[in-house]
């Protein structure tokens, strides 16, 4: 690999899976690549081939819109010198075999596709692109400007004239300033990345006195600006970026602190420009993102307890359940170091959870069921914890139509299993508080449960049960009455008696002997 310039790779494919997968196979940067861009179909992927211009595209073969065929064709016809890898399933190879005459390097299969042979691949089509190879031969020449950034904020040491960077940098102190597009609606369109990238120049040449800059794209949807300024002027430089954050609706600005040395700009970009994108995303309403202007946040974040959550669930205590998740997301959105990715894994699994609670619970869940996929694509697309919030807010609004829709039929359901347990049960020393937990019911709430649902009480039916089984065994005469009361669940006979006299108006004796007379 040349050590000159790292190889920009541009990533194609629908499925955001295999793109995720794709890159977390290998450290790309230790190997000498760069991931510059991803895509979900060829029109995408040709827009960010302006603004990223990668070395190697990786592109899927079919893809909505424009599939891997076209884009093959497109990109060899408008940009010969990019070297394209083809991702293909088996079957495929009709499409394969199209694409090979339109000029690719190899093809990967995606079954089989692994860090070892995905680097191998690489590496091959690398060796192809004569940009890299003359930075290789050239040897001592000295690096371009892109070179020495790339690779400084890669982690490698540089060596470089310090004199030929005066020229381009002659003031003493540094900032970066970052523009993240990718919550602006235009993000993908090139002319719009243009358009911006002069009108932010224009600005800086009209209002900042004894700067320097320079821009590059490191990644897609953020533009790095390296402004070097005089130490006198260096003051101008917030009031300006607030200024400009302030008119550019849709673009989100993060300024870093100043520095002085030019070789720190690897750190400071990785400790400082990324932490504040990062930080963007649950920060998303500053328009102008600084170290020092970031709020304090909350002392703890405690672990959101599922258990208890899962258990008022199935109580159906819903206003609660959602309450409490309310209350932990609006804590966890404060908490802007978090990791983006579990952030949003939090928010996955509480719709898988939910979804698939309900479903146990016996409500219609397929609307939520064939919904969620959307749901989870939709979190993982998500650009700041605000949007993130409202989908949850939203699949809780899609729950909470489910729960209505549904209630005489669920609770048919379960008045039906629970009256079912008693009259299996009924003749055991049965207690409210034993079929609570038999059902993971609270005991009180299982009482208020049974009296509207069965418009009478736990006790009152569990006593009708009985005695109308003891009626039934009180016209064998050779049954005696004290037999029958622990027949039908009463260990106190005289209880039994109170209770029979009180429901039939007859003691059991007489009860028997009236049928006896009939």
């Amino acid at each position: 690999m040349a050590v000159g310039e790292l190889c920009r790779i541009l990533i194609v494919d629908d499925e955001i899976l295999i793109r995720q997968g794709i890159k977390h196979y290998i450290d790309w940067e230790q190997e000498g690549f760069l991931i510059v861009g991803e895509a979900s179909n060829g029109q995408e992927a040709l827009e960010i081939i302006k603004i990223a211009k990668p070395h190697i595209i990786m592109t899927d073969i079919v893809m909505p819109i424009m599939d891997g065929e076209e884009l093959t064709k497109i990109v060899k016809e408008r940009y010969p010198q990019i070297e394209i890898i083809i991702l293909s399933s088996f079957g495929e190879f009709d499409y394969v075999r199209s694409t090979f005459q339109s000029g690719v390097v190899d093809y990967i299969l995606k079954p089989k596709l692994d860090a070892q042979g995905l680097l191998k691949v690489l590496k091959t089509a690398a060796s192809k692109i004569p940009a890299l190879q003359n930075i290789e031969k050239e040897g001592g020449a000295q690096p371009s400007i892109d070179q020495i950034i790339n690779k400084l904020i890669a982690g490698y040491e540089v060596n470089y004239e310090l004199d030929s960077l005066s020229n381009l940098f002659p003031y003493s102190h540094y900032f970066l300033l970052g523009l993240d597009i990718k919550r602006h609606p235009s993000k993908d369109s090139a002319e719009f990345t243009i358009a911006l990238k002069e009108k932010v120049e224009q600005e800086l040449d009209f209002n900042l006195e004894e700067t320097a800059y320079y821009s590059f794209m490191f990644d897609q949807n953020v533009i790095v600006y390296i402004l070097n300024m005089n130490r006198e002027k260096r003051e101008d430089i917030i009031p300006f970026a607030k200024q400009l954050a302030e008119c550019e609706h849709g673009i989100g600005f993060v300024l870093t602190e100043e520095f002085e040395d030019f070789s720190q700009i690897g750190s400071i970009y990785k400790t400082s420009l990324l932490k504040l994108l990062s930080y963007r995303f649950y920060l998303s309403y500053q328009p102008l993102l600084l170290k020092q202007d970031l709020p304090e946040q909350p002392p703890t974040c405690n672990s959101f307890n599922l258990d208890w959550f899962t258990s008022e669930l199935k109580r159906k205590h819903f206003n609660s359940a959602f309450q409490y998740l309310q209350d932990h997301v609006t804590t966890l959105s404060r908490c802007y170091t978090t990791d983006i990715s579990e952030y949003k894994a939090f928010f996955g699994n509480i719709i898988f959870n939910i979804t698939i609670l309900l479903g146990n619970m016996d409500y219609d869940v397929k609307e939520l069921e064939g919904r969620k996929y959307t749901y989870f694509n939709s979190i993982d697309e998500a650009c700041t914890a605000e949007e993130t919030v409202q989908l949850l807010k939203c699949f809780i609004e899609e729950v909470n139509k489910c729960l209505i829709a549904q209630p005489n039929q669920l609770d048919n359901i379960n008045m039906r299993k629970l009256l079912e347990y008693i009259m299996d049960h009924y003749a055991e020393p049965l207690t409210l508080t034993e079929v609570a937990k038999h059902f993971h019911f609270n005991p009180s709430y299982l009482s208020s449960y049974f009296s509207t649902h069965n418009n009478e009480g736990f006790i009152e039916y569990l006593n009708k049960i009985r005695i109308e089984e003891a009626t039934k065994l009180l016209i064998h005469e050779d049954i005696s009455i004290s037999e029958i009361s622990g027949m039908v669940g009463y260990s106190d006979h005289s209880y039994f008696c109170k209770v029979f006299k009180k429901m039939k108006g007859l003691s059991p004796s007489q009860y028997k002997r009236k049928q006896n007379l009939r």
